[in-house]
């Protein structure tokens, strides 16, 4: 889910992040049923966070006349999450993912849009760091977050 081709204007990069957001929002449902306690508090606050860049998102896109993508119906996980140590590695790659989606966009955007990227890509960025942490996963932190391996 790391962007194929380089968006080519600002609009199309926050649309691509929009398409970004939906599937992070989904992928937490399989996430936070295979999670107890703090772990599944942390999804749902996750969750709750890619809600509210999602809604952020819309709204700023449609009321710039810009085309706002549709959600689909549902997403194809690229493993099947059938336990906890699947949920944090989808969790991990989840925020991975959208933050390749918020790196792509900042060369396309300027003003309050590039700092609500640069703090989107942080957010991600920190919060992959977080699922590392509670995964086990060393080393907890990558040179360039959102920049494909």
């Amino acid at each position: 889910m790391i962007p194929r081709t380089a968006p080519r204007s600002a609009a199309e990069a926050l649309a691509a992040a929009l398409s970004a957001e939906y599937a992070a929002i989904w992928a937490y449902g399989p996430i936070g049923v295979r999670l107890s306690d703090t772990a599944r508090t942390a999804a749902r606050a996750a969750e709750a966070a890619h809600r509210a860049r999602r809604d952020a998102l819309i709204l700023q896109l449609s009321s710039g006349g810009g085309q706002v993508p549709a959600d689909r119906a549902g997403y194809a996980l690229p493993y099947p999450v059938a336990d906890r140590a699947s949920a944090l590695k989808l969790a991990i790659e989840i925020e991975e993912r959208t933050a390749g989606f918020w790196r792509a966009a900042l060369p396309h955007t300027t003003g309050a849009d590039r700092n609500r990227a640069l703090a989107a890509l942080t957010d991600c960025a920190l919060r992959a760091t977080r699922w590392r942490r509670t995964a086990g996963v060393t080393p907890l932190t990558v040179p360039f977050p959102g920049r494909p391996a």
